[in-house]
């Protein structure tokens, strides 16, 4: 057949295959006349203040299409290949139509992607109340991991991966001991609440979604605000305070927790972590749980926050294990109390080498000051400082043998609240180096020759620890003033500002970190002296799993002095803590949860979508867990346990009525064991080299 004769036969014939885009939205999104002002401020902000120098230009053009489109669809499921292609004509530029203002490629695509989306919900919704018929005893799976997965070219092609999404939700609910019809009807209210906000989409909403696939080409932490979309930001800063104490994102179409804000109502379930999934929201202690998959941030927020002392019911599900059904959490709403995320102490009493020894332990949540009190005059305004300084004074007069400074999960706060809590363990001298945008460094420094602790020290660290946390250990680290332990810190290093602008604000990274030694905290973080097992993976929580981060660099090094080094024991020191931990329960527990986990991200992203498999499954799951926990309670000699849920009755709560956490506990316990043998060989070394002074 001739070419000229084929070309046309065959655009017929893909054209069933294909949604046609006759049917486009009744009224397409519009950028707004502010939104061209605000695009061209956006630019000139980037180009004048941000740290990292970006060149717009083609290949960033080339950037900013794909992360837009990723946005959009990471999981690969709506946008068809041939919109793709229809969208390459963009790909080189939207850097132009950037420095000019110019947003109609960006609704173009948009615009396209509220069509495929609405496309889709309303064909699952027929589905499910046509009645359609999935036979749960065939063999098939789901690929959960569709980052990188082709672009589905045909409707049928579509329509396949869609029931497979649909069969693995109603097994999901079935398998959580929903009836088939429940299931449904769950369903159908979840995919119409999604299209009822998928409809309620504006002109704001799209160009804060292109704005930010702009500014994360600089950086992750760079981001637009719209006024009245603020979202993320304003709701890290209010469920801070108020609410349950967790700070949330949207994540595809999940809410998922960033971290628990330090004596909060989350936090003191100790049934919650970072990563975790929201998937339900319920009111009372018997509310029905209201299914908020593909909502919207903010109005999962306001399901979730609510009166002072009254419940909310999570059900949630850990992101990483989905052969593991959710759980229902269940928290009294309140403020976090200031005092309760003010620094604490405790004595920890451990036997060492047959003697009984106190460490004082002080554990810092946050690097916090009160600037409204600093600023009316008030003398006795609350600063970690400050607070850090008469729990020290308190810890000397119970005449403790070493002190712990605790800073697992501690991210961040104030700049001049970590440099001024380095001072009271140090004479004085430079603490942190920060690097502008000009490449201008500045040195901070204690000024205070004061030492309110001169004892042996260690710093315990872990994945959560961030930004002035890692300034803190950094610095202790480089003066060789105590012994850092832990597991790699999170990594930001970075400093942000927030600019106003004519419509909206801009979150502006301005600034780096660097360690008085010159390598930067951003990307890598501190790496502790003596490491303990972890549960985080890098490659999913910390600055280096996040796209775009800046890289680790170096400065000079800032002049400073050092005490006596400690680096010359750290390989005995490491081979005491191993030989130990090798018979230590909650160590030998801990390293098989590791082993564990790393085997299970190795796994396949299949899931099943045979009734039968998924419950052997999670049958396995469960049993490993059970019998790993187990295994560890036969070494403490405590009785088994038949299921997961008896472990929540047993914990033990500290002051602030948070769970204790065993293999929390464990670390902090071992940490005084190597803080206590750091001491031993400083002082055998110390008197080994008098002794030798003397025969001179």
């Amino acid at each position: 057949m001739h070419r000229s004769l084929l070309k046309p036969l065959l655009f017929t014939a893909l054209s069933f295959l294909i949604p046609s885009t006759a049917n486009a939205l009744a009224t397409p999104l519009k950028s707004e006349p502010v939104h061209k002002q605000t695009l061209l401020e956006i630019t000139e902000s980037l180009k004048l203040g941000h740290y990292n120098r970006v060149n717009l230009d083609d290949s960033l053009s080339g950037q900013i299409f794909n992360q837009y489109i990723k946005d959009l669809d990471p999981a690969r499921s709506y946008f068809y290949k041939s919109d793709i292609d229809e969208f390459e004509k963009y790909r080189l530029v939207l850097d132009d139509q950037i420095r000019s203002g110019e947003l109609s490629a960006a609704y173009f695509i948009f615009n396209r992607y509220q069509e495929r989306i609405e496309g889709r919900l309303e064909f699952i919704i027929d589905e499910l109340e046509q009645g359609k018929v999935f036979d749960f005893s065939i063999d098939e799976s789901l690929n959960t991991d569709r980052e990188n997965a082709a672009w589905i070219e045909s409707t049928p092609e579509m329509n396949a991966l869609w029931d497979r999404r649909l069969k693995s939700a109603l097994l999901n609910l079935l398998l959580a001991d929903k009836s088939e019809e429940e299931a449904r009807e769950i369903l159908i209210k979840r995919y119409k609440n999604q299209l009822k906000r998928s409809l309620q989409v504006n002109s704001e909403d799209v160009f804060q979604s292109f704005a930010n696939a702009f500014t994360k080409q600089y950086d992750p932490h760079t981001q637009y605000f719209s006024p009245r979309k603020s979202e993320n930001f304003k709701i890290n800063m209010s469920l801070s305070l108020e609410g349950i104490g967790a700070v949330l994102k949207s994540e595809n179409e999940f809410t998922q927790i960033v971290r628990l804000v330090p004596a909060g109502p989350a936090e003191k379930t100790g049934q919650l972590k970072a990563t975790d999934r929201i998937i339900g929201v319920g009111q009372g202690e018997d509310g029905d749980i209201e299914d908020v998959v593909g909502w919207r941030l903010d109005d999962v927020v306001q399901l979730i926050r609510g009166p002072k002392g009254t419940t909310v019911r999570l059900e949630v599900r850990t992101s990483e294990r989905e052969d593991i059904p959710s759980k229902i959490v269940k928290i009294v709403r309140n403020k976090v109390k200031l005092e309760e995320q003010s620094a604490q102490k405790r004595v920890l009493e451990i036997e060492h080498l047959g003697q009984p020894f106190k460490l004082g332990v002080i554990e810092i949540p946050a690097f916090y000051i009160d600037f409204a009190a600093l600023q009316r005059g008030d003398d006795d305004y609350k600063s970690t400082s400050r607070d850090v300084e008469k729990l020290i004074q308190e810890l000397k007069d119970e005449d403790v043998d070493g002190l712990i400074v605790d800073l697992r999960n501690n991210g961040g706060g104030s700049l001049r609240e970590a440099n001024d809590t380095v001072g009271l363990f140090i004479q004085r001298g430079p603490t942190v180096q920060v690097k502008d945008s000009t490449g201008r460094v500045e040195v901070l420094r204690d000024l205070n020759p004061k030492v309110s602790y001169g004892g042996p020290m260690a710093v315990l660290v872990n994945r959560l620890s961030a930004s002035a946390s890692e300034i803190f250990a950094g610095a202790i680290q480089d003066y060789n003033r105590g012994i850092v332990i832990g597991g790699q810190t999170f990594g930001k290093g970075t400093v942000q500002t927030l600019l106003p602008l004519n419509h909206g604000q801009l979150k502006l990274t301005h600034a780096m970190f660097y360690r008085i030694s010159g390598d930067s905290t951003q990307n890598k973080g501190v790496m502790p002296d003596i490491t303990f097992p972890t549960l985080y993976d890098p490659e999913i929580i910390g600055e280096s799993a996040l796209d775009q981060a800046l890289a680790w660099d170096k400065v000079r090094s800032a002049p400073h002095g050092t005490y006596p080094n400690l680096r010359q024991f750290l390989t005995q020191i490491n081979s005491r803590y191993q030989s130990r931990s090798l018979t230590d329960p909650d160590f030998i527990f801990m390293r098989e949860q590791v082993e564990h986990l790393n085997e299970v991200r190795k796994e396949s992203s299949l899931i099943p979508l045979q009734e039968s498999a998924l419950k052997i499954e999670r049958e396995k799951a469960e049993e490993w867990q059970v019998d790993a926990e187990n295994r560890r309670r036969s070494k403490k000699q405590l009785p088994p346990i038949k299921s997961l849920s008896e472990l929540d009755k047993e914990l033990e709560k500290d002051a602030q009525g948070r769970p204790i956490n065993p293999e929390a506990e464990a670390m902090l316990v071992e940490s005084g064991r190597i803080l206590l043998d750091t001491a031993f060989l400083q002082l055998q070394y110390s008197a080994n080299e008098t002794q030798k002074s003397e025969q001179k």
